[in-house]
Parts: C-alpha cells; structure tokens; sequence
C-alpha cells in the first residue's frame, strides 16, 4: 500500500504538470483554425495507430514510435491542438487496452507533457509552423526532439525508479543504453512527414505509414533481440548455480553491485552494461563438470582442489567467447580474481593491466561475500565490510574503485540496497562451506 501511495503522488504530480502545462500551451495562442485542426487530427489518428503497436522493453514497459507523429504535429500546427490530439490518442488506447487507472493515467499524462514541452521550447527556440515556412529551422527542431526524448526517458524511468525503489539514474542508464540511437536516427522522419502533410496533404502522409510500421518493426526487433540476449544470460548463470546451491543469487547480486560501483566510478551507460554482463557470467565456467564434486565438497580444499577451482575463470572465458557478441566480456571475466599487488589468478598481472572491469567485479565478488550469511558467521554489516575494504585498499583492489565504494553513501545502498539478498534465492539444503586459502576468507568472493 506503501509503494501505491509513493507511485500515486508520482503520477499525481504528473498529471497536474500535463494540466498546467496544456493550459500554458493553450494560453500561449487560443486561436486556431480548421487546417491546424485536421492536422492535428491526422496525426493523432497516426499516433493512436502505431501506439496499438507498441511492443514490450524491459522493466515492464513498453516501446512505440508514436512520437514520430506526435512531433510531426507539433512542427506543422505549433499549437495546443496537437497536445490535445495526442492527449486524446493515448488515453483512446490506454481505454482500449484496459490497463489499470494509474497506468493509463501515466501513460496519458506523460505523454501529453512531453508534447506540449516540446511545442512549447520548440515556438521559444524561434520555430516556425510548416503551413507558414517550410524551410527546416535546424535549432528549434533539435530542441523539441531534445526536449521530448529528455522528458519522455526521465518520466518513464521516474515511474519504474519509483516502483523498483531504486536510483533514478540506474534506471535511466538501463533503459536509455539499447535505444537512444534509433531515438535519434528516426527523429528526423517526423519532419518528413510534416513536411510531406503539407507539401502532399493527408492521402501521401498516410502512404508514409508503412515505413513508418518498418521502422516500428526495427524497433521492435532490436528490443526483442536485447530482452533475448539477458534472458539467455540469465538461464546460463542459474544453470550454473544450480551447481553450488549455497551461491544461488550470487552472480545476480554481483551484477547489480557491478553496475552500481561501475556508475561510481563515472563508467558511461554502454560501459556500464558491459560490466554489468560480464559479472553475470564471471563464474559461469563452473557449469564444467569438474567442479561439480568440488562445489558440493562440505570440508576444506585440499591445494589441489584449489588449483582446479583457481581454472575456473579460463574455463569462463572458454564457455564465453563462443558467443562472439560477448567478446568485449573476455577480459573482465578472465582476470577477475587477479590482485592490485599481482598476487591474484591466473596471470599475476597488477595494477591498471588488470581491465577496469575485471577490478569493479572483484570488489563487487567480495563485498556479496561479505554481506552474504555463511556456515561459519553471519553476514557482515557496513562497518565489518568498509573495514576491510579499506584494509585491502592498495592490496586486492584498485585504490581508486574503493574509494568511490567508500565515499558518500555508495557501499550503504549495496549493503542495505534492494539487490541485497542475504539468503539464497531458491531453497536448497544446507551446505557446509569450505574454507579457502587466500589473504582473507571473505575476500576472495563466492
């Protein structure tokens, strides 16, 4: 009930804003005559269209190019109409998909607040109608894609921050990264259909819908072939902890602090994916069959057993680079276990030879371990963890990675974060842990 009210305020505010904004845009020039009208009408009947076409992104929502036609009205009739005719559009779907009353009252508001702010930049940048001008004014026109995209991922990614209690700026950078090219590459086509409603009228314009449903099509493509790609990564690392049951979540929970203390540490969105996928898979070559006795073994290694288990990072990267879409994960995945000081495996490298990736996911490996129960102690809390963080500063990790651990409140949001699980995802048996050999229990990670 909670979350539902902290959400509703959410939506709230948003709908008052799409209000106040409409009845800005309205005031701005109440006048308008029958052409804009029929504009903003074919448009709206374009946007609604394509809008029934939606297809499914991550986080649970969902993907459209409505926007191309919803921009094109406000280009070609630069006024309160096309809010409205998109206002009326969205809610016609939402209805019609009969989708809960927050939902629909979200998805109507976002909408209608991020056209009119377009419209509105778009007249204060020096824009112009089509009707009137129909010369491109580059400026005006980068500033309402601008000003939409901008809007459009920062509500959206607001609503599902909120939902998932999680930063703002995680979100973004999550649902941002796989799409912001074809943001841009299809924004220039609103202006082709304007342009071509005006020039042509409303006959050709609706001849441009098929490749509009083509570029709707890419879309879609590219996001099924990405929800595809994680959710084949994620039935690799649950082949593998099915394994070593005591583990089962770890590498989930590594990715998550992966990605958390790669955005520390000012990685761009695309790095930070990297990262975060490479900490995924950093233990998957424990699938191999010859750690399948070690991994159940309830005593201590014996050297032996731990020179097998010190393999399983090449055996990672064996399993991995098959995938050749994977092949920036290679280095990451392979040196993860290496040290600041060279002393780590496989290769003893040192210092910044060891890829910023491998570094983030051997603080990420060590802090789960820490913050996870064991046999022989419970979790740690974060005066335990940033003890010894800053005990192996300079020794096992890269100086400058803890320190963007240790500042400000990222390590209390890894500890007491959503992502923290500190009992094993499914339900398995007790299994008694073996204790290992390296410089301290908990730092060598799960």
């Amino acid at each position: 009930m909670s979350l539902f009210r902290h959400t509703g305020r959410f939506v709230a505010f948003l709908a008052l804003a799409a209000v106040a904004n409409g009845v800005l845009s309205y005031m701005r020039n109440p006048d308008v005559d029958g052409t804009r009208v029929a504009a903003a009408a074919a448009f709206a009947a374009m946007g609604l269209l394509v809008q029934m076409l939606s297809y499914r992104v991550n986080s649970g929502s969902t993907g459209s190019i409505s926007f191309i036609p919803y921009l094109a009205s406000a280009i070609v009739t630069t006024s309160w109409v096309s809010v409205v005719g998109a206002t009326i559009a969205t809610a016609v779907v939402e209805i019609f998909r009969k989708r809960g009353i927050l939902k629909s009252i979200f998805n109507t508001a976002q909408i209608s607040l991020a056209v009119s702010a377009a419209l509105l930049v778009y007249v204060a940048s020096g824009g112009e109608s089509l009707i009137e001008s129909r010369v491109l004014n580059v400026v005006p026109y980068s500033a309402l894609v601008f000003t939409f995209f901008f809007l459009n991922a920062v509500l959206v990614s607001g609503v599902i921050a909120t939902v998932e209690n999680v930063p703002l700026t995680t979100v973004l950078q999550r649902n941002s990264t796989g799409s912001i090219v074809y943001d841009i590459l299809a924004s220039p086509v609103a202006y082709v259909f304007g342009w071509v409603y005006v020039a042509h009228g409303a006959g050709w314009t609706a001849a441009l819908a098929f490749p509009l449903l083509a570029i709707r099509q890419i879309y879609k493509t590219n996001s099924d072939l990405e929800r595809t790609h994680h959710e084949l990564l994620q039935l690799m690392v649950k082949a593998i902890e099915a394994r070593d049951p005591y583990t089962s979540g770890h590498s989930q929970r590594v990715a998550n602090y992966s990605r958390v203390i790669a955005q520390a540490v000012g990685l761009n969105g695309r790095s930070v994916q990297k990262v975060t996928d490479a900490a995924l898979l950093h233990d998957v070559g424990k699938i191999h069959e010859i750690y399948a006795p070690i991994l159940l073994k309830p005593g201590k290694l014996t050297p032996e057993e731990w020179r097998i288990m010190q393999t399983h990072p090449l055996k990672s990267v064996e399993l991995v680079q098959t995938v050749s879409s994977l092949k920036d994960l290679l280095g990451p995945i392979r040196h993860h276990h290496e040290n600041w000081d060279g002393t780590g495996y496989p290769d003893r490298i040192a210092g910044d030879e060891i890829p910023l990736g491998a570094r983030i996911i051997s603080l990420a490996d060590t802090i789960d371990a820490m913050t996870t129960d064991r046999p022989y102690r419970q979790a740690l809390g974060e005066v335990e963890v940033r003890a010894e963080i800053v005990r192996l500063r300079g020794v096992q990790y890269d100086p400058r990675i803890c320190d963007a651990v240790l500042s400000g409140s990222v390590l209390a949001s890894l500890i007491e974060g959503p992502t923290r699980a500190r009992t094993p995802i499914f339900s398995p048996r007790l299994v008694p842990r073996r204790s290992t050999t390296p410089k301290s229990r908990d730092a060598v990670g799960a």
